[in-house]
């Protein structure tokens, strides 16, 4: 499943470089004159000129979106190398310790593909993909580079944000997060899929009768149903219940 989620990912990308090398190519042509400079070549111009993202490389005709949404063209280009970066390694090297998240174009079919592998893998056991749900743990690394292997079972996701809180690595928590600090990373995060009632059991023994804060994760920061991927267990400490959390609006972003 994970090579399926790969390949369609990889379709999607060359679609985004197709149209963005197609547009520079004809901008290059409009401006010798052996073309009309028609209006969406106009734009496109006049985007480049003010470090924009031009609207044609970030949405389809109907608004949908085409690539990935990024406030300036040069946040919006080095995510275009990174992402071409992780799927050239992942072709050629195998899959890799920890995944990017962010640099997906559908962070669902991701998480699903390693739900779909981790029940295939507990065959035995009669587990039903309908009943199999997330299982998140947040991991000491603080830097991907610190993750030597990939996990048995489940993958390794890093690149995610804190709104509205910080993690504390010595207390293993959700803390306030510092002053004037918008956003604060997330050390990279452990998921795997486990079935509902072990899920049940094993969420009262490592977070307590008061439960962790289900955190909701978002691709970007306006948070809609349309931009929400899923949602990851933090843990609490008993001054500030998940409640707090809930009040303070605290989320996990991809793109900040």
């Amino acid at each position: 499943p994970m090579n399926i989620f790969l390949f369609q990912e990889i379709q999607r990308f060359q679609n985004v470089i197709s149209k963005v090398r197609f547009t520079l190519t004809q901008l290059q042509l409009a401006i010798k004159g052996e073309v009309v400079m028609t209006a969406e070549l106009q734009e496109t111009l006049d985007s480049m000129f003010d470090a924009r993202v031009p609207h044609y490389w970030e949405n389809t005709l109907t608004g949908d979106e085409f690539s990935w949404r990024l406030p300036t063209l040069g946040l919006w280009f080095s995510s275009l190398l990174n992402r071409d970066n992780q799927y050239r390694t992942w072709l050629n090297g195998g899959r890799p310790n920890s995944f990017w998240l962010t640099g997906f174009f559908n962070p669902n079919g991701c998480l699903t593909a390693m739900k779909q592998e981790v029940t295939r893998k507990h065959k035995s056991q009669k587990w039903a993909l309908n009943d199999v749900i997330y299982h998140t743990e947040v991991t000491n690394f603080e830097r991907v580079e610190q993750v030597k292997a990939p996990p048995d079972e489940g993958i390794y996701i890093h690149g995610l944000s804190l709104d509205g809180a910080a993690w504390s690595r010595a207390e293993g928590n959700l803390v306030e997060s510092a002053p004037k600090t918008l956003f604060s990373p997330l050390p990279v995060l452990y998921v795997t899929g486990n079935e509902r009632r072990a899920e049940e059991k094993s969420k009262k023994e490592q977070f307590g009768s008061a439960g962790p804060y289900e955190c909701p994760v978002y691709k970007y920061a306006c948070r809609t149903d349309r931009y929400f991927i899923f949602y990851a267990n933090l843990k609490c400490n008993d001054e500030k219940p998940p409640n707090h959390w809930c009040l303070r609006g605290t989320s996990l972003l991809c793109n900040t």
